[in-house]
């Protein structure tokens, strides 16, 4: 087992768990992505959009403060000296494909009225049922999408 794998991991479900807690705590307000977004884009209450850039902007600085620290991009394509060491390759579909992917994923925060940062961790985590339903469903969703791949179309890892 990897150890400084897993201990990464903790340590970014922790931060992502406090700062949950902490916008909930300080602006009453659910860490969902989509919701985020959406409320960039979609008409809100005047002052609303700057908790919701600072939000966005510390999500998206994170990850290039690792790489500027010369952490790489970790397990992703290019990232690993060994391609066999790469838990994340190039998109086997291409770049088109990816799109149409992130597209879906999109359209499907929207039938669902959240992501699963946000009824996954703060769903869950206020005892919401709408969220739970939501979460098994991505689960369940997610579950037969890998099946599918791997045994009838016979594509995957």
């Amino acid at each position: 087992m990897d150890w400084s794998s897993s201990l990464q991991g903790l340590a970014g479900g922790v931060l992502i768990g406090l700062s949950a807690t902490w916008l909930m705590a300080t602006l009453g307000r659910i860490a969902g992505i989509s919701g985020i977004i959406g409320g960039l884009i979609t008409a809100r209450p005047k002052g609303d959009s700057a908790w919701r850039l600072t939000f966005l902007l510390g999500l998206i600085s994170g990850p290039l403060v690792v790489m500027l620290l010369g952490g790489g991009l970790g397990n992703v394509a290019g990232g690993a000296v060994d391609v066999t060491d790469r838990v994340i390759g190039e998109p086997p579909g291409g770049v088109a494909l990816m799109l149409l992917a992130g597209l879906l994923v999109g359209l499907g925060t929207g039938l669902g009225s959240g992501c699963t940062s946000g009824h996954g961790v703060c769903g869950l985590a206020r005892l919401s049922v709408r969220s739970m339903v939501a979460t098994v469903t991505f689960l369940v969703a997610a579950i037969f999408t890998v099946f599918v791949v791997r045994h009838v179309i016979g594509g995957g890892a």
